[in-house]
């Protein structure tokens, strides 16, 4: 690939909240490429994960996507799990402290994040460090030295911070840590480029490359890749606002929900997701503006490639068979969970016990808005009975289940 192409590459997705910043940063991207190529060596790339959760959905695999991209290209990469900034918790787009996990808890998701990471990252290519080998051994005294090359201002301009004071929501001191430890991982690891996710803009552009620069090191590149929106094509994907894929989620339903997406949302998600490089990318939006392209068809196109990226070819044909014949004829679907049941339960009760409906409201909401089908014919009585030996329940258009009498 052309350096132009690769550059080009890297950056497809990058978000700066500055046009000015992100053409420095893809100038010193390519001077780096150029020299890394002159001397016959790769590029030291690494991307940081605290693990704070183990439900991950496809919005925190974009960061995943462009480390697959630097590895492609011959770099490289460090999956780094932050087993002690996860100890601290990353402020960053929080409108209040995080809770502060066990060792314990980091250590159980840490083994789920990297498990899931080798869904798209090269294992054979890739290291797993954890930033406790250097920052467990940092004194009070490097500490204090770390903090004297930033401000409290630089802290408080920042918009969570700012928004907390304003709020007089309370910001504890070992926040301001976070960024310190985080920059202190470039440093440790010698870093050529830092991949982050925009909210992490502020470690890296700042933090990162001012530690690395005061400690004698070549400030590091920074990729800040833009956030995914979620099913609904407009806020952050998110588990809070119920508009996630997760990673977990089975082929047909991952498929599902990518042909739920807005037609608007759907050059984001080739941009953020699949492996097309930015010349084709840019040829399937001129062609969706120019009405060559159906836009059903494309997101089938895309929905197959997210589908391969993580089940691989086999589950693209079964996900697709499965789409086309719930979705566009109306039938059920071959498979479907099971659940039993005894006596005749009141299906509110059916729905919200086994997470059909978020509760009990929700489920009636559901039936009085047509939502719930019951063998294909909607039931729309809040006082309906489940008292039947067996149903199949549809519920919105992709969960199925069939009830059976125990």
């Amino acid at each position: 690939m052309h350096l132009d192409e690769q550059v080009a590459l890297l950056m497809q997705g990058t978000e700066y909240g500055d046009e000015t910043i992100k053409a420095n940063m893809a100038r010193e991207l390519r001077a780096r490429l150029e020299q890394a190529a002159a001397e016959g060596r790769a590029l030291r790339v690494y991307c940081g994960y605290d693990p704070t959760s183990r439900d991950l959905h496809l919005g925190h695999t974009i960061t995943m996507r462009k480390l697959r991209q630097f590895q492609d290209l011959g770099h490289e990469v460090t999956f780094l799990i932050g087993s002690y900034t996860a100890l601290v918790g990353d402020p960053s787009d929080k409108n209040k402290a995080r809770p502060i996990l066990t060792p314990a808890q980091v250590a159980d998701n840490a083994q789920s994040y990297s498990d899931q990471a080798f869904r798209i990252l090269d294992p054979r290519r890739t290291k797993v460090r954890s930033n406790g080998e250097w920052l467990a051994e940092l004194s009070l005294l490097d500490l204090i030295r770390l903090g004297q090359n930033f401000t409290i201002q630089q802290f408080l301009v920042r918009e969570n911070f700012a928004k907390r004071l304003d709020a007089g929501e309370p910001i504890f001191l070992h926040e301001t840590f976070y960024a310190l430890m985080q920059g202190y991982d470039a440093v440790a690891m010698h870093t050529d480029v830092q991949v982050g996710g925009t909210d992490q803009l502020f470690h890296i552009i700042v933090a990162g490359r001012k530690l690395q620069e005061a400690l004698g090191q070549k400030p590091l590149v920074g990729i800040i890749t833009g956030i995914l929106p979620g099913t609904d094509g407009l806020l952050r994907m998110s588990k809070s606002t119920g508009n996630v894929i997760p990673i977990d989620s089975t082929p047909a339903d991952m498929y599902g929900k990518i042909m739920s997406l807005p037609d608007f949302a759907m050059v984001k998600y080739f941009e953020l997701l699949s492996r097309y490089t930015p010349a084709q990318i840019a040829q399937i939006a001129a062609e969706l503006d120019a009405g060559l392209r159906h836009p059903r068809d494309t997101k089938m196109e895309l929905a197959r490639e997210i589908v391969f990226i993580f089940y691989g070819q086999a589950a693209v044909a079964d996900a697709e068979a499965n789409f086309k014949r719930v979705f566009q004829r109306g039938d059920v679907p071959a498979e479907m969970p099971e659940i039993a049941f005894s006596g005749a339960p009141l299906l509110v009760d059916f729905l919200s016990e086994h997470g059909l409906a978020a509760s009990k409201s929700e489920a009636r909401r559901l039936i009085t808005q047509s939502g719930v089908r019951l063998d294909s014919q909607a039931v729309t009585d809040v006082a309906f009975r489940l008292d039947t030996a067996q149903a199949v329940i549809q519920v919105g258009k992709r969960k199925f289940v069939r009830a059976k009498r125990a």
